[in-house]
């Protein structure tokens, strides 16, 4: 029988843009104090998506830029860095401190960098990197969260009505059931019990199944057991949250969600490589190719992969596909 692939990116994605405050309140309090949630927060995707364009093809985790408003009136960037289904990796702390100066050098603006890393090495947790050099010092310090910590505290977790620390439980869940289908179940089960027994608000409950459901990947026939067992605990505490049209919808948007990242993450290396090979031929790239290569479509990035082997110049690469379209 096939093991079903655990996707944990896009499930955290999704669940970070819900719940940010509930976010910040749990892994990163001392920050969370420091801002007036009064105030509107905003993601960044695309100022972020101008500054990170080198995440290697395949590395699972999750990227956010937020602006938000300080109780002091001062408004202020947060670059949240997710390292999810994550392995110890040497070059971690520095990615951190190239995306910190990154957004600063971009935009002009002081950012905090907070990660949470959700691999299994309990020991390893980098908090910073930086550098002396005759006299200079530049180092990067930042909070970590580690979910392993977090480990013994299973059931303090599931009492709790912080949605990330319901959606920390089913990572720590999903992390000790691998290959486990049965006990999986059982987890699965039990978690989307806590979420009827909160008397949440509909689209509370729904949006957090979504994360539970996305996160702990059960086969085919014992993911239809769980839904038999929601429609009986619907039928029970007479509260119908979830209908067979959202049921569908539900199935429906993890599958389009996981077919995105696929096709997000093979754009991502394409264009990598495209960018290394226009270097190569015409030196460091204008701000103006480095935009149009971090949100060029398939077809465009294959054009262009094309074109520089006969273009004269950069803007001749580019002209291509326009020239085509």
């Amino acid at each position: 029988m096939d093991t079903p692939i655990d996707h944990y990116d896009s499930p955290w994605k999704e669940a970070i843009e819900h719940y940010f405050p509930e976010f910040m309140m749990f892994y990163f309090p001392d920050a969370y104090a420091e801002i007036d949630w009064s105030k509107e927060h905003v993601f960044l995707d695309q100022e972020l998506r101008a500054v990170v364009q080198d995440a290697e093809l395949g590395t699972r985790f999750v990227d956010k830029l937020v602006r938000v408003t300080e109780l002091s009136g001062e408004e202020s960037w947060i670059y949240i860095h997710v390292e999810v289904q994550g392995t110890r990796q040497a070059e971690f702390a520095q990615r951190m401190f190239v995306y910190n100066y990154r957004i600063f050098d971009r935009y002009k603006k002081p950012v905090a960098s907070l990660a949470v890393l959700a691999d299994e090495h309990r020991q390893w947790k980098p908090t910073s990197y930086g550098y002396n050099v005759l006299g200079c010092r530049h180092t990067l310090e930042f909070p970590v969260a580690k979910l392993t910590d977090y480990d013994e505290k299973l059931d303090e977790l599931l009492a709790s009505d912080n949605a990330f620390e319901l959606i920390t439980a089913a990572h720590i869940l999903t992390r000790q059931t691998r290959k486990k289908h049965q006990e999986r179940y059982e987890a699965k089960l039990r978690l989307i019990k806590i979420l009827y027994q909160r008397n949440w608000n509909k689209q509370r409950v729904i949006n957090l199944l979504t994360v539970v459901d996305w996160l702990m990947t059960l086969p085919a026939w014992l993911d239809t057991k769980v839904w038999k067992e929601i429609e009986t605990i619907e039928e029970i505490e007479k509260m119908q949250y979830v209908t067979s049209i959202e049921r569908i919808g539900i199935a429906k948007g993890i599958t389009q969600g996981i077919a995105k990242g696929i096709t997000q993450g093979i754009a991502k290396g394409e264009s990598k490589l495209l960018t290394r090979q226009l270097e190569r031929r015409f030196g460091a790239l204008p701000a103006w190719a480095t935009e149009k290569l971090s949100n060029a479509s398939e077809s465009a990035l294959e054009a262009w992969g094309e074109a520089i082997l006969s273009a004269p110049t950069l803007e001749a690469v580019f002209h291509a596909y326009a020239s085509n379209t």
